[in-house]
């Protein structure tokens, strides 16, 4: 069962510490016969995906072996080094690479995707020699998603307010030092097309110290428009209109104007070039193309109109979308649309194969999505094992995988193990009043647990 990643880490079975708590959900019964009685499954990858597939074939087959692998060495995905170090309750993404730009510049130091900035200050190894630079004044993001406002949010949170969270004590040390001041929040759309919400938006607007900055003129007519627009996107649409043109009150005005930093929305621009500084060796900043929206269908396109723009920065977040990677030759994988093949979890052509989370769908959703999916393709799964549609006969399971690791002389990390990692980190954040200090070397993990 394919979830999201790929090998090395190992637990056996179903672990002590859960992935976040699930809602109730409709139930599910499954009667098996005594040959289905001790199923084996092996579910790649830790994170929500692959976590609450082993919780719905854990609950509803009672004697099912589950062995989860991961190849970091610490476990639960984007719980741990998708979420903004000062959002503990949210967890919204999760994917293994990010959508490149594919524009000039795009190699330029100084431009990075917002999907690896996450990481760096989330402590995800891979990502822990990033090295951003943050002596630049202003920094632009494109994207106009909850990824992209929780970047903005952590630059501009003061340093303070991030001392008590579990962000990395080196990325914590950067933003102490950083200069930015304004954020640029660039989409390729407009107000009613942005895939933010309102939380994440209402955050940034009351985000201490800072001041937004929004162009009436981006939002004319839209207040004629509001009475059609669906509940949840309506009382969205209302906060920018709001935000953009009506007039502060007395202490809000005073408030807004001792802010040192600012935030803003730029609609109907789209990436065409990033800047090099005059010696090439950095960005200095973006060219954008103005756009406008085309129907075409009962989709909104954004279409050029012929003229640009060129907005100074030092700092480039690219935060326009996420994908997933092909784990191995032998699962079918569709590169356009960076998912394997399914349907409904069930890869096509390779029986026995499932998939869940966004290798599954692509990158839609939060975590309650998620949830719900992965409990799909576990009941799949369910219903081909009692229907007899498995192959049948007797499999080694985990132990086959012991086997092939000890041939190559790798110790995997054990759940035991992990616990033993998460105390350390728990031990370590206790010291600075934070919930925990995460590790963030490879080396240092496995010294620690005398590998």
């Amino acid at each position: 069962m394919a979830s999201r990643c790929w090998r090395w880490w190992h637990w056996s079975a179903w672990p002590r510490t859960r992935p976040p708590p699930t809602r109730s959900t409709p139930s599910f019964h499954q009667h098996f016969s005594t040959q289905e009685k001790t199923p084996q499954i092996c579910v790649v990858g830790s994170g929500p995906a692959g976590f609450y597939t082993a919780q719905h074939l854990l609950k509803h087959h009672t004697q099912a072996r589950v062995d989860i692998y991961e190849k970091q060495l610490v476990p639960f995905g984007l719980v741990r080094f998708g979420v903004a170090p000062d959002h503990p309750e949210v967890k919204s993404y999760g994917a293994e690479d990010h959508q490149a730009l594919d524009i000039p510049g795009e190699e330029l130091p100084g431009v990075f995707s917002a999907r690896a900035f996450v990481g760096w200050y989330n402590g995800l190894p891979e990502n822990q020699e990033l090295a951003p630079d943050l002596s630049c004044d202003t920094a632009v993001i494109l994207g106009q998603g909850n990824v992209a406002l929780d970047v903005a949010r952590i630059l501009l949170t003061p340093p303070e307010h991030l001392e008590r969270t579990d962000i990395t004590k080196a990325a914590l040390g950067v933003l102490r030092q950083s200069q930015v001041k304004t954020v640029w929040i660039v989409g390729r759309r407009g107000p009613l097309q942005v895939a933010f919400t309102i939380k994440e938006l209402r955050e940034m607007i009351q985000l201490p110290g800072t001041r937004p900055i929004l162009d009436p003129e981006d939002f004319l007519g839209l207040q004629d428009r509001i009475k059609e627009i669906p509940r949840p996107r309506k009382r969205l649409t209302e906060l920018l209109l709001q935000t953009a043109t009506e007039k502060p009150r007395v202490e809000e005005a005073a408030h807004l104007a001792s802010a040192s930093r600012a935030w803003g929305l730029r609609f109907f621009r789209s990436p065409l070039q990033v800047l090099p500084s005059p010696d090439g060796r950095r960005v200095a900043g973006i060219r954008l193309a103005v756009t406008r929206l085309e129907a075409v269908g009962e989709a909104i396109r954004a279409v050029p109109t012929g003229d640009m723009e060129d907005l100074p920065c030092g700092l480039v977040l690219s935060s326009i979308g996420y994908k997933s990677r092909p784990i191995d030759p032998s699962v079918p994988f569709d590169l356009k649309l960076g998912v394997i093949p399914n349907m409904e979890g069930r890869v096509v052509d390779v029986p026995g194969l499932y998939c869940s989370g966004w290798v599954k769908t692509g990158p839609t959703g939060v975590i309650g999505t998620t949830m719900n999916d992965s409990f799909l393709t576990g009941q799949m799964l369910l219903q081909d094992l009692k229907a007899g549609l498995l192959p049948s006969g007797p499999r080694p399971g985990s132990a086959a995988i012991q086997a092939l690791l000890s041939s190559r002389g790798v110790q995997p990390v054990s759940f035991s193990d992990w616990e033993k990692l998460d105390a350390k980190e728990v031990a370590r954040g206790q010291a600075s009043g934070k919930p925990r200090e995460k590790l963030v070397d490879p080396q240092e993990m496995l010294q620690l647990l005398g590998h």
